[in-house]
């Protein structure tokens, strides 16, 4: 293996095995044939792994395979040596059956089909050559350095064809070839044996195999026959390279272009036309030639067509011409990169006849057939419509998505198939991993497997049988993926590169439509080696352009790339991948191109050639800075033309400009391309580059320094495009179109987006940048209102938003006119009549461009055939139709016109007579329009009668009626007939709708009334603007109107008194945009008049101004003012007092000049800047002021601004005497000490109070400019109140709650704030009458709180109540019984009980039923609560009275023993016990005694008596122990029965001792037990 280059010895330099389909078609032959029994291994100059028999073994399989190509760089290659190949048979064997199971099982990864053979590979061979590294650095360099063999798999790169694929290959060939073909001088190598090799690989694969150089000097004669040889060689290359330029078709292919288009003609029946056209294009167009879209075939009617083409002119020549002849033709040139038409008409005009009208008819077209080319001959013509189509699609990043449609072709023939053909935006559309197309026979469909936004576009399916075709197209929008980090960047799209050579490749994107919502910082570039799923990020920190060279290649490897934005939110998604690019000189490329390669292997060895002689190589040539940015600058040069026979490398040097301080740039590693990309420089600072080339022999003179280079970016970003003109389109779409950025360079496109009116939200309507000044915004809301904006981009950067649009409806575009209406006959001639009709209503969203007219005969009430009465459409609303028979009948209809096409016929108008008419009076007059339609007004304008009697029209009188009255009450609108063709209709009520009519007048009479105008609303529209008279500066005066409802096709008319003013010289109009201006050169008496302004293409939009005397005056003496102006005062001078009471006087000017000056008067001296006066002048807002510290006695007095800006002057005086004086010098000094008082802690707001909604009174205030040792202290008529809580201070407000605030609370409250600072205070006065105000809101909050009232019923009867929060005194309660007060008794009463206020009604009857009202009056308002006391309500609560009140009384009447019995009786044996209580109940009870619960008896023994019905007695005359017990006495009548028991216990004296002795002696015996 020969040495690798210094620069490439510490570099793993090799690519992968990717194969074209050449190659793949030789190993198909291979494995077929089973002959195979080694594999290409290609080196840089010889073939490894294989013997002289193998290596002719495999050119004949390439033979075989047709790839002559490999075969003779083979056979150039051959006599290199066939010594030098160096694997065994062996390794050849195992190799080819890889390759064998490999491409039967479709691999193509070469790490699966090879063993690892590295360590068998020969050592690099040792080099005796001059190096340029130092003996440091060789030390350094690895030894016994070899080449891997590469694995890897295809599967790992993204978005691989078989065209990236032969690209790669390239790649990868032109480092085993360099050498070969570039080198021109060259070294023999000769080693050892091939069997001592084998030998030593295969005892020692890890000892150093000893190698053997021999060096042979070549002699001059034998140098010059081959560089002879090479100099044929290179000559066969050029040769080989031109021939497969002109076979590239992308060298030459443009799209057919008419260099001379048909021209229109006019011919008379019978007459011969021929038409011409010249197109240019490669290849050669093909013309078709249509009549009315349909494909002209000239075997369909032989003879009626010639169609020639000679020497680029094509001819079509029709004979014989009829009156079906009349058409619009089309020449369609079409080639491989487009088509384009050129149109023509031919009119064919017939003699005075009949009219063949069979030919003729409003809605059918009979046609010749034509015919289309098949393979089988010709056919009749195809028809192809297309089905089932896809629509406008939307879809997402990462979604899969299926454009499709079904074609249905008729008539159908066998095993002939259409040729069908996918676009986006005009290119055809090859398949590839990201998008596939298919036809399964009758559906065409195009899926996208991962969609991206460079999928966004218009996509066109063109489905072609024979000559003739048809296509379809709809637009596919991509949105952006759902951002991984919520508000990153979407990802950028279309990274290609644009430059790539061995040092560097530049990267290009477009920069996202979406940014995340905040600003784009910049850009990452990530690369990855192609084979690999590694990615590497390229650059540290973001770039803001959208250009980039990548740097650290490896020479010869190919790579991809992607883009990522990032904000300051973080970075968005990846874009789509680059195609794969190789890291080479596009020189060494295009050799490549012209010298196809052996099948490639995997493998690269790298040689260089030692050269014969060393020249130190010369400096280089047009050294160019080619590219600058903030982040990088691009050299270029052209190498030197003295540099020897080898190859050379660069130094680039850089300084500082204005120094000569050169510094090397690239120290470590050479340039080994005639172009540089520098990093690393300081942005603004301006330097110069130079050049040095050096070879082995050493390094040469610097070339020529560079002008001075100042980093940064020299591309601009772009000015924003000017002047959004939305236009309706479908019910979803709008178009948008605009005016492009001015000096845009390098201009990418456009995004546009789109925003509800009102939302604040816009929408990119475009993922992908558009060219060109106009786009459709598909996916709109029907019925909403959107405004568009629209900003450039080029690799600078987005720019600024454009103004927004005007807002538009979305709503479907212009479509054909409705037909027109009323049909009357203005005049009739004895062969002529002349028609009149309205305009249609809907005029289809378009200006009407004309009218046709039909007519047919009717005879004997049955209508004839219809007949075309015009061939060129009439712009008015009127036609004479001539030609007619006199005393003929007719018929007509009319079909209006616009740029849609044409509407539909009218119906059919009423039968007239052609006849002469003989009426004296005129006819009727006709095209009545209004306009300047207002609530209480419009303008009516007519034309005058065509028939206008025996005498002249001397006037018009105009009727009116309301829409939906009789005929009988028509009115007149003017007693006498006016002169004018139009009348300004005054006292219109809004909103109704009225019909007008005209009728002439001359000397015979009245004539008939025209047709009616309207109906018309009487309304102002919303939007309506009127025209604005305006003086301007130099006192021209113009008339002025403004429209925001206007069309692109929209136009502004003036007229004076309604007839054109386009050619008045009294007077100039000028538009642009949606404004207009008429200016009268010299406003005089002939100008009087009205001036209208009309807006074509609008529903009716105008608006007039009258010019009187009055207002004429007026204009000429406002036009004077301004010609000898004053300086306008906006505000007069004034004065106020500031923050620290300082006086500021100060007026406004409407505007003043730079040059304005100001002089400051007092009391007629003039005053200047000094201690005591501030004086200062803004003119840009036209302020004049003068600032004094303080007012003083003297400063009383009269002041005066006088103001002189060019010729114009002005003057404003302030008088400050007496009061007014005195009073603002008060408030100066008040302002002044609150300024003082704000130094320290002090109130913002003052002490104030508020009823919360408790009913408490909370006084609170506002602190400022507090610290933490701020205190704060309350007080009541100068005594501290206590606090319990401290305040913080934290929201600045301080409080003092005061709960149930009555009488008591009044008094004078004091707040004092104070620090080391200072103190402040507040007090609120709450006596007289801000108490009682504070009185009447707190008994409002206490009304406003009480509850609605509620019924109860009580024993007394029935009570009405309320709960409030809390009751005051001033609180006045009155109740009202259905509307009348009531009156307080002993039986209805009021009163309150706590928070409860009641009205008491005893003994209710009938008569309180009804309506209660309570009434809380605060002081100021009353606050009412009803309640019913009438129905279910009364007798609910009159029922639970009557229960309540009998309780009651049972409870008051029934037997009860009042009191005197005890509980317990306790009494010695032998003694009397009297025991006597009392008893009550109604009636008198009866009166029971019992003894341990049995009836007792009265006896001598024991007496019980009742007596007066009051009195029980219980006499026990001498009480035995027998005698002790319960008794109870019982009461009972018919209201209840009560019972009292007591109970007696009789005792005997001596029992009693003896029991106290006892337990006297048992309490001695406890006491002795616990003490133990």
């Amino acid at each position: 293996m020969m040495s690798l280059p210094f620069y490439q010895r510490s570099h793993q330099h090799y690519d992968l095995s990717y194969r074209n389909k050449d190659l793949r078609t030789t190993m198909s032959q291979y494995q077929q044939e089973k002959k195979r029994s080694a594999i290409y291994t290609h080196g840089s100059t010889a073939y490894s792994s294989r013997s002289s028999a193998a290596h002719c073994q495999e050119s004949q399989a390439s033979i075989q395979a047709s790839a002559s190509s490999y075969q003779q760089q083979a056979s150039q290659a051959s006599h290199l040596g066939s010594s030098q190949f160096s694997l065994d048979s062996q390794v050849s064997r195992k190799a080819a059956s890889a390759y064998d199971y490999g491409y039967s099982h479709g691999l193509t990864d070469s790490s699966l089909l090879l063993d690892d053979y590295s360590s068998k590979l020969s050592p690099k061979t040792k080099r005796a050559k001059q190096s340029l590294l130092s003996r440091e650095e060789k030390e350094n360099l690895p030894s016994d350095y070899m080449v891997p063999i590469f694995s890897g798999r295809q599967v790992h790169v993204s978005g691989i064809t078989d065209t990236e694929e032969e690209r790669i290959k390239e790649a990868a060939a032109y480092i085993a070839q360099r050498n070969l073909l570039a080198s021109e001088e060259g070294i023999t190598a000769s080693k050892q044996s091939t069997a001592s090799k084998q030998s030593t690989v295969s005892k020692q694969a890890t000892s150093t195999l000893q190698q053997e150089e021999t060096f042979e000097k070549k002699s001059r004669k034998v140098a010059i026959r081959e560089k002879a040889e090479r100099l044929s060689l290179r000559k066969t290359l050029e040769e080989t390279q031109a021939y497969h330029d002109k076979l590239n078709e992308d060298h030459l292919l443009h799209a057919p272009e008419f260099i001379i288009k048909p021209r229109s003609h006019t011919v008379w029946e019978k007459e011969n036309v021929k038409l011409h056209c010249s197109v240019a294009g490669w290849p050669e167009p093909r013309v078709t030639w249509y009549k009315n879209q349909v494909p002209i075939n000239v075997h369909a009617n032989p003879g009626k067509y010639i169609i020639e083409s000679r020497y680029g002119m094509h001819t079509l020549e029709i004979n014989t011409c009829d009156f079906e002849d009349t058409a619009q033709y089309r020449a369609s040139a079409m080639n491989v990169k487009g088509e384009l038409s050129a149109y023509a008409s031919v009119v064919v005009k017939r003699y005075k006849g009949e009219f063949d009208e069979t030919r003729f008819h409003a809605g059918a077209s009979t046609m010749p057939l034509s015919f289309a080319v098949t393979p089988y001959g010709y056919a009749s013509k195809f028809e192809i419509h297309f089905d089932d189509k896809f629509d406008v699609s939307f879809g997402r990043e990462g979604e899969t998505m299926s454009l499709g449609c079904r074609v249905v072709i008729t008539p159908e023939i066998k095993h002939f198939q259409p040729e069908v053909q996918w676009y986006r935006n005009g290119a055809p559309i090859s398949p590839s991993k990201w998008v596939q197309t298919h036809w399964s026979g009758d559906r065409a469909t195009l899926t996208f497997s991962h969609l991206n936004k460079e999928d966004e576009g218009l996509y066109t399916i063109r489905v072609r049988m024979g000559e003739y075709y048809e296509q379809y197209s709809a637009y596919v929008f991509v949105r952006d993926a759902d951002a991984e980090i919520e508000g990153a960047p979407a990802s950028p799209l279309d990274v290609v590169c644009l430059d790539a050579n061995k040092d560097y490749i530049i990267i290009s994107w477009k920069q996202p439509a979406v940014d995340g919502g905040s600003p784009i910082l910049g850009y990452f570039i990530d690369k990855c080696e192609v084979g690999t799923d590694c990615w590497s990020q390229c650059n540290d920190t973001p770039v803001k352009f959208a250009r980039f060279p990548v740097t650290g290649l490896i020479e010869g490897r190919s790579y991809i790339f992607r883009v990522r934005a990032v904000n300051k939110t973080g970075i968005g998604l990846p874009s789509r991948v680059s195609e794969p690019v190789a890291a080479l000189d596009p020189a060494e490329k295009a050799r490549l191109k012209s010298r196809p390669s052996a099948p490639w292997t995997g493998q690269i060895i790298v040689t260089e050639e030692e050269p014969t002689e060393g020249i130190i190589p010369g400096p280089p040539t047009n050294l160019s800075v080619t590219e600058a940015t903030r982040s990088y600058v691009v050299l270029s040069w052209k190498p030197p033309g003295q540099r020897g026979h080898e190859g050379i490398m660069y130094f680039v040097e850089k300084c500082d400009a204005g120094t000569e301080n050169w510094q090397r740039v690239n120290t470590e590693l050479p340039v080994k391309s005639p172009r540089f990309a520098l990093f690393d420089l300081a942005e603004g600072k301006s330097y110069r580059f130079r050049v040095r080339c050096s070879n082995s022999a050493g390094v040469g003179e610097p070339s020529e320094a560079t002008d001075v280079t100042v980093v940064g970016d020299k591309l601009d970003i772009p000015k924003p495009p000017g002047k959004i003109i939305p236009s309706r389109n479908t019910d979803t779409s709008v178009v948008v179109s605009w005016e492009e950025s001015k000096d845009a360079q390098e201009l990418v496109g456009y995004y546009i987006e789109s925003s509800i009116v009102g939302s604040g939200k816009w929408e990119p309507c475009n993922n992908n940048p558009v060219k060109g000044s106009r786009f459709t915004c598909h996916g709109l809301v029907t019925g909403q209102s959107y405004i568009f904006r629209v900003r450039a981009v080029n690799a600078a950067g987005l720019s600024e938003y454009s103004q927004d649009s005007e807002a538009i409806e979305v709503k479907a575009a212009i479509a054909a006119p409705s037909p027109p209406y009323d049909i009357t006959c203005l005049e009739s001639f004895r062969d002529s009549m002349v028609l009149g009709w309205k305009q249609p209503d809907k005029t289809g969203g378009a200006e009407i461009t004309g009218y046709y007219v039909n007519y047919r005969e009717v005879i004997g009430g049955v209508p004839g055939k219809w007949r075309e009465a015009n061939i060129k459409a009439v712009s008015d609303e009127a036609y004479k139709i001539s030609n007619l028979k006199e005393n003929m009948v007719y018929q007509f209809q009319v079909a209006a016109m616009n740029i849609a096409g044409l509407g539909a016929p009218s119906a059919v108008s009423e039968s007239f007579k052609c006849e002469e008419w003989t009426i004296a009076v005129p006819g009727p007059p006709h095209s009545l329009k209004y306009s300047e339609v207002r609530k209480n007004s419009l303008v009516l304008q007519w034309k005058p009668p065509v028939h206008s009697g025996r005498t002249p029209v001397t006037g018009y009188f105009v009727d009116i009626k309301e829409t939906n009255a009789k005929d009988d009450q028509w009115r007149g609108l003017n007693e006498a007939a006016i002169k004018n063709k139009y009348l300004k209709v005054q006292g219109l009520k809004e909103g109704v709708s009225y019909v007008f009519r005209v009728r002439a007048i001359n000397q015979a009479g009245v004539g008939k009334p025209s047709d009616l105008a309207g109906p018309v609303v009487a309304e102002t529209r919303p939007g309506t603007k009127e025209v604005v008279v305006n003086v301007d500066d130099d006192g021209v005066i113009s008339l002025n109107f403004e429209c925001d409802q206007m069309t692109p096709k929209s136009e502004f008319t003036w007229s004076k008194d309604y007839i054109s003013t386009e050619d008045s010289p009294r007077l100039e109009v000028e538009s642009k945009g949606n404004k207009t201006k008429l200016t009268f050169k010299d406003l005089g008496m002939d100008d009087l008049g009205i001036y209208s302004c009309d807006v074509t293409d609008t529903d009716g939009i105008a608006s007039s101004y009258v010019i009187d005397e009055e207002e004429l005056k007026r204009l000429l003496a406002l036009s004077q003012e301004h010609k000898f102006p004053t300086v306008p005062a906006k505000s007069e001078l004034a004065v106020e007092i500031l923050e620290k009471g300082q006086v500021r006087f100060w007026m406004q000017a409407e505007k003043l000049s730079g040059n304005a000056k100001v002089n400051y008067i007092f009391n007629e001296k003039e005053i200047f800047e000094g201690p005591k006066y501030k004086m200062h002048i803004d003119r840009n807002t036209g302020i004049i002021e003068m600032f004094m510290e303080k007012l003083q006695d003297e400063d009383e007095g009269t002041y005066t601004f006088q103001i002189q800006d060019g010729k114009a002057t002005g003057h404003s005086t302030l008088v400050l005497i007496g009061d007014v004086y005195k009073k603002l010098q008060k408030e100066a000094e008040f302002q002044r000490q609150e300024w003082i008082r704000k130094q320290g802690p002090h109130f913002a707001e003052y002490l104030s109070w508020e009823v919360t909604g408790e009913c408490n009174v909370l006084l609170k205030c506002k602190v400022a400019n507090i610290k933490k040792e701020t205190h704060i202290i309350w007080y009541k008529d100068e005594r501290e109140i206590s606090v319990d809580e401290k305040h913080d201070f934290k929201d600045g407000i301080c409080t003092l709650l005061i709960t149930e605030f009555s009488k008591k609370d009044a008094g004078f409250y004091e707040v004092i704030l104070k620090d080391d600072r200072g103190k402040d205070k507040s007090r609120l006065k709450l006596v007289d009458e801000a108490f009682n105000e504070l009185m009447t809101e707190v008994c409002r909050k206490i009304a406003l709180s009480a509850t609605d009232l509620k019924i109860q019923s009580t024993a007394e009867g029935i009570r009405l109540y309320s709960f409030v929060t809390y009751y005051l005194d001033d609180l006045k309660v009155n109740w009202s019984h259905n509307g009348a007060g009531i009156k307080y008794t002993d039986r209805v009463k009021s009163g309150v009980t706590g928070e409860q206020i009641w009205l008491q009604i005893n003994e209710p009857t009938p008569n309180d039923k009804g309506k209660y009202v309570m009434e809380l009056f605060d002081g100021k308002t009353g606050h009412q609560k009803t309640v019913d006391l009438s129905g279910q309500a009364y007798d609910e609560a009159f029922a639970e009275f009557q229960r309540l009140k009998q309780a009651a009384i049972a409870e008051k009447n029934r037997a009860r023993v009042l009191g005197g019995l005890p509980d317990v009786v306790t009494i010695q044996e032998g003694k009397a016990l009297n025991l006597t209580c009392n008893v009550w109940g109604d009636p008198t009870p009866e009166v029971s005694w019992l003894k341990n619960e049995k009836s007792l008896a009265s006896d001598d023994h024991c007496n019980l008596r009742f007596e007066a019905g009051k009195t029980a007695y219980f006499t026990i005359s001498g009480v035995s122990t027998a005698d002790s017990g319960k008794y109870g006495l019982v009461v009972k009548n018919k209201y209840g029965t009560e019972t009292s028991d007591f109970t007696v216990s009789v005792f005997i004296p001596e029992e009693e001792a003896r029991k106290v002795a006892l337990e006297s002696q048992k309490g001695n015996q406890k006491s002795s037990q616990k003490s133990k």
